[in-house]
């Protein structure tokens, strides 16, 4: 399948890319995300998303814009207060390439729902629902790409435990929510922190759908923005996982 003329404009940085090229730019059209949680890290990473070119994405919040959200969810305006998250996203995802297939699924993420995406994106702000996103893409195959952001701080990494043969899953490295977890809106946070982290949500799906460079799976990307530093470090597989080594 041939780019026309308009795809060939749009996505020629891409293209120049000889890990992505041209049938780099088609396997992106031709993919599907899920990204639970449209906020400080969901948005940065469907923005990216979008502009990549990436066919179908859909969005899950139940949330509504608030004045306190402007401050790190740059996707959002003044304007956009007392809306609903998704549904303004998927606004700002269709105005940068209509031709994308973009839903808004205003709800949050909980057991037994059914994200149809090929990749799931957990961008939420709970351990519940990151505990269920897991289990989820283990029992369906698909990678799970994870992120999440406080303080200075953010952390990413893809855990693929049913795609890939040893690979671990977030309960291998989070077995149950630590003890002194806080609510999100209890904790400060740098903007452009949860900016960086979305971005490398966004990074981590591009590796998974072209096949370019090594995908985090296994490992998790460490940011440190006082430091201005990143590290990453080896995840390992819990032998006693309930989840993947059930």
């Amino acid at each position: 399948m041939s780019l026309p003329p308009e795809e060939l404009e749009r996505h020629k940085r891409h293209i120049l890319l000889k890990e992505i090229g041209g049938p780099g730019v088609q396997k992106i059209r031709a993919a599907s995300v899920s990204i639970m949680g449209s906020g400080a890290l969901g948005g940065p990473c469907a923005l990216y998303l979008a502009a990549a070119g990436i066919g179908q994405i859909e969005l899950w919040d139940d949330d509504r814009v608030e004045r306190s959200n402007l401050q790190r969810q740059i996707q959002f305006v003044e304007a956009d207060t007392g809306t609903g998250k998704a549904e303004r996203l998927a606004a700002r995802l269709r105005a940068i390439d209509p031709v994308l297939r973009i839903t808004a699924v205003p709800c949050r993420f909980a057991e037994g729902d059914t994200p149809t995406g090929a990749i799931l994106v957990d961008a939420t702000d709970n351990f519940p629902a990151r505990f269920a996103l897991n289990r989820l893409a283990h029992a369906t195959h698909r990678p799970l790409v994870s992120g999440a952001a406080s303080g200075w701080t953010g952390q990413v990494s893809v855990f693929a435990s049913g795609t890939v043969a040893g690979a671990p899953c977030y309960q291998c490295w989070v077995p149950e929510p630590p003890p002194a977890a806080e609510a999100c809106d209890e904790v400060g946070v740098a903007g452009p922190v949860t900016g960086m982290t979305g971005s490398a949500l966004a990074l981590e799906v591009l590796k998974l759908v072209t096949g370019a460079g090594t995908p985090l799976i296994g490992r998790l990307l460490l940011i440190d923005g006082l430091a201005a530093s990143t590290r990453t470090v080896n995840l390992r597989r819990d032998l006693q996982c309930p989840i993947c080594n059930g």
